[in-house]
């Protein structure tokens, strides 16, 4: 691996890794007599999973088109060099060159050849990466048909001989991409998540038969990921660390695990589940309205009381509660005035209620509906409303969207609400049942959006409201169709919402609960009647407002029965394998205590790919050398007295001398404009160093001890950068100077499964011994707790304040876009982290793009706070969250005293990048001369 990525030390990087030495061995697993199918079985990870498992006994139909990463082409080489490669080994293989769309063939030569079929992996994958505007539909229909169609052939070819046989293991393959939505991606996006919904529902309908299903995010080398990645960390990513996960899934042995999502690859597994929040739960009828509902949003997010469920939720329970309940409080009118609303299948059910709710509040609907959109647009219009109806399929989404330019020159909001129901058992499904569904639900989501994107981009405004079910989230029997097309749709929503989050379009997901003619072939009358579309419709409108508090944006709600609530994804921590030993099932199922445990404490809550990756990049400095053979002697080893060793310990002193030229880089690099003469001409009588500056003269500088003798288990790549404390002792400034920086160990705290490293570093003037800057740093190391040090840190002062932002509005507000150089042009004053700069190695850590150094929005959220309240002695921070050049900042702040309280938001999320950040100001007011 190369020294840049050992390199990287920041605050956007953390870790979830626990190190657990290995045990005695056990006996090896094995498939004697058994047949195994994998698709996309030339190369990369399907190529792994056939060589493996013809080494342990089974028989092999190796499946390849033999196209390229794109689906173009075919070719039997590659395919024929596996089975060469498996046959010369001893084993038993045979080729098959079909497409998974022919999945019947590749299943009939596993018949053919070996009279059986034990073991499913679907693998075959393409990758036609492009932004949504460019996106054709052959880009779309292309990785829908490989990945969505062909999973599901494969996977209904096998079936009747699983049923038969009361036996069959099923692997299907999602991604990152789908789990968390992919810039670029929407088509992948929507395909890897269609994924998980399809796998839920074959297990639930495949377990009285022994048929076990589960569904993998894999990262490894591959002809589709080395485009994206780095040779470097390619090898560390082989497709050898994906399989063991596999094997322990498909074996025999396992009978119990089933309907589960795991992520995997260098050498870390984990499991992932859906976490549902308590909750918003207000009384239906007439109060249950939009600005009801964002009084309550919180509630709506709040998951300090979650559940995990594994199906839908007692809406008939919520909604007799709900009744008991007193009127709502209505909060802040909505208002859709000027506003144009597209609604497809709207003319009855859930999108009749849409319509006319949207028609009240003032906005102009577009009625779609296949069958009748009339009957809603003459309601609409009896009462007062604007609206014009459209009589056609979602499918043909360029006249659904043209119905409203036509009527009224733009589109503002889109809900996608078009559905149909071919409910049947998937041993029953026909092709005809899951091509309608997939067609409408999912071709005609992308088809509609599709075509109103160019609107919404061109006036930098849209709302678009996405439809999944509990059914895709969940699975449900008999909607093996609907469960793929479903949550095909939510991968779908939150790739979208990257892509439009900056051109300020949200895109969410809800999953409603409703009696409709279309859920009445699925629920009793009587629950038809009570679970009124009316009591769905209000929190639709509020997430195509204007007033949803961020983050508005991505999202994913369950809603009936008056009750509102998100849902995301919860990820355990996983166990990570050493990178250099060999991984093996034997290994992976005896950690699997680990792997499936969300109950001690390490269990997080990834929202995007950057959060997806933490754990699988971080483990790739887990080697045998640094884990299970250290931890067996770190037993002999005093932390505590080296700590008390390491504090005493002085330095020698590193130097660091600027001038004006390194001033004016360091003020352009935290986004100072050319007419400030102050900050970026030597020449002007106010030239002057902003005093976030302090940081950069410590960059570097030589500490007096060894991370090693102070923590256990200690790698760069665990540490994520917390806070940052500066205090600028001497003013003004020197704009040119020879600095000494003498860093010391403050303190480390010891957090059970983490550490705490506080270091200061004291820089002085060289020539005069006076201190210049002093700066502390909090830094969060994973895995290197457990020593016996203090659990908490000594209060020093300013250095450890705690600032809490009042509640009341901002005294002073400064937003500043970032430029989409900023990355580059702040890297200059001495950060060498290819993450900054690297569009390869930040697309390995989840980022669409190199993101921005923690200091330098930093020093941006200080030069706000210096421009507005003047010179500051000191000011502390906590990092909260990454930014992308190119993002607006939002700094936020409050005077209180001689102290400014601010925090920092990305405008386009509504994330906090700074938290909990304060300022002591000079005496004598203002000092900020620009």
């Amino acid at each position: 691996m190369s020294k840049k990525f050992l390199n990287v030390i920041d605050n956007q990087l953390s870790i979830l890794i626990t190190r657990i030495p290995h045990g005695e061995t056990m006996d090896e697993l094995r498939y004697d007599g058994q047949t195994v199918v994998v698709t996309g079985a030339g190369g990369g990870l399907g190529k792994a999973y056939a060589l493996f498992f013809a080494s342990r006994g089974a028989s092999v139909v190796v499946n390849d088109l033999g196209g390229s990463f794109k689906g173009e082409g075919s070719s039997s080489k590659a395919a024929d060099v596996v089975v060469n490669d498996i046959r010369a080994a001893g084993g038993k293989a045979v080729a098959n060159y079909d497409s998974v769309e022919n999945g019947d063939r590749i299943i009939d030569t596993a018949i053919q050849n070996f009279g059986r079929i034990d073991v499913l992996l679907n693998n075959a994958g393409i990758l036609r990466d492009v932004s949504f505007k460019n996106m054709s539909d052959q880009d779309w229909d292309l990785v829908i048909k490989v990945h969505v169609r062909g999973a599901y052939k494969c996977a209904r070819a096998a079936w009747p001989y699983f049923r038969k046989q009361k036996y069959g293991r099923v692997i299907n393959t999602a991604s990152a991409a789908g789990l968390f939505g992919s810039f670029g991606q929407c088509n992948y996006s929507a395909a890897k998540l269609s994924q998980v919904g399809f796998t839920e529902t074959l297990a639930k309908e495949g377990y009285k038969y022994n048929i076990i299903c589960n569904v993998i995010a894999p990262i490894a080398a591959s002809r589709m990921t080395q485009t994206v990645m780095p040779p470097d960390i390619l090898d560390n990513l082989k497709p050898d660390w994906v399989v063991p996960l596999v094997a322990v899934l498909v074996h025999s042995s396992n009978t119990n695990e089933t309907g589960s999502i795991f992520e995997v690859g260098g050498g870390h597994v984990a499991k992932l589940r859906w976490e549902r929040a308590k909750g918003a739960l207000l009384k239906t009828g007439p109060t249950l309205t939009p600005g009801a509902i964002l009084k309550k949003w919180k509630n709506v997010n709040d998951f300090s009381e979650p559940s995990y469920p594994t199906g839908v939720a007692d809406f008939m329970t919520l909604l007799e509660e709900a009744s008991k309940l007193g009127d709502n409080d209505q909060g802040e009118k909505v208002d859709f005035s000027g506003k144009v609303v597209l609604i497809t299948g709207a003319g009855g059910g859930l999108g009749r209620s849409y319509a006319l709710l949207f028609a009240k509040l003032g906005a102009s609907v577009v009625v779609n509906d296949l069958m009748n959109p009339d009957d809603v647009v003459q309601e609409i219009q009896k009462t007062g409303g604007k609206a014009v109806g459209n009589k056609a399929s979602a499918e043909e989404g360029d006249s659904v969207v043209k119905a409203a330019i036509d009527a009224y020159g733009r589109i503002d909001i889109l809900v996608n609400n078009a559905g149909i129901l071919r409910d049947k058992a998937f041993a029953n499904m026909d092709d005809t049942q899951w091509d309608q569904v997939v067609a409408v639900h999912l071709r005609g989501t992308y088809k509609t959006t599709k075509a109103a994107w160019p609107y919404f981009l061109k006036q930098k405004y849209g709302r678009i409201v996405n439809t999944t079910s509990t059914s895709g989230i969940y699975g449900n029997f008999g909607q093996a169709n609907y469960a793929a097309a479903k949550l095909g749709i939510l991968g779908f929503s939150r790739a979208l919402a990257r892509e439009g989050a900056k051109y300020d379009i949200l895109v969410n997901t809800i999953a409603p609960n409703a009696g409709t003619n279309m859920t009445r072939s699925i629920m009793p009358e009587e629950m038809v009647q009570a679970f009124k579309p009316e009591q769905v419709a209000p929190l639709v409108v509020a997430l195509s407002s204007d007033k949803v508090p961020q983050p508005a944006t991505g999202n994913l709600y369950e809603v009936g029965s008056g009750w509102h609530a998100r849902t995301r994804w919860q990820r355990s921590g996983g166990h990570g394998f050493p990178v250099d030993i060999r991984l093996t099932p034997e290994a992976v199922l005896k950690a699997w205590k680990n792997i499936v445990n969300f109950d001690d404490g390490r269990a997080d809550h990834p929202e995007d790919a950057q959060d997806g990756l933490k754990s699988i990049m971080n483990n790739m400095q887990n080697k045998s050398q640094g884990s299970s053979e250290k931890s067996s002697g770190e037993g002999d080893v005093d932390y505590q007295a080296n700590i008390g060793k390491a504090k005493k310990s002085q330095a020698d002193g590193t130097e660091f001398s600027y001038d004006d030229r390194d001033v004016i880089l360091y003020n352009l690099g935290v986004g100072a404009k050319r007419t400030e003469l102050p900050l970026v001409y030597e020449g002007s009588e106010e030239f002057q160093v902003l005093p976030t500056y302090g940081v950069i003269p410590s960059f570097g500088a030589a500490v007096p001890y060894s991370m090693d003798d102070i923590m256990p288990n200690f790698s760069p790549m665990m540490l994520l950068h917390g806070e940052q404390y500066l205090e600028i002792r001497k003013y003004p400034i020197p704009t040119a100077a020879k600095l000494v920086s003498y860093p010391k160990l403050v303190e480390v705290v010891d957090k059970g499964n983490a550490a705490i490293l506080v270091s200061g570093t004291i820089t002085k003037d060289a020539a005069t011994g006076e201190d210049v800057f002093y700066n502390e740093m909090s830094a969060f190391i994973r895995g290197s707790g457990g020593f016996g040090g203090p659990k908490k840190g000594s209060n020093r002062g300013a250095a450890t304040a705690v600032h809490q932002p009042p509640k009341r509005q901002p005294d002073a507000v400064v937003e500043e876009a970032t430029t989409e150089e900023q990355a580059a042009l702040y890297r200059l004053n001495g950060d060498r982290n290819p993450l900054h700069i690297d569009p390869e190695f930040s697309k390995v850590g989840g980022f669409k793009e190199p993101i921005l150094h923690g200091l330098c929005f930093f020093g941006i959220s200080g030069k706000h706070v210096y421009q507005t309240f003047g010179a500051f002695k000191n000011i502390k921070v906590r990092f909260a969250g990454t930014v992308l050049p190119g993002q607006k900042l939002r700094t936020e702040m409050w005077k209180e005293g001689p102290r400014v309280i601010f925090q920092t938001k990305v405008v386009e999320t509504g994330k906090l990048c700074i938290a909990g950040a304060g300022a002591e100001l000079m005496e004598g007011g203002k000092g900020a001369k620009l």
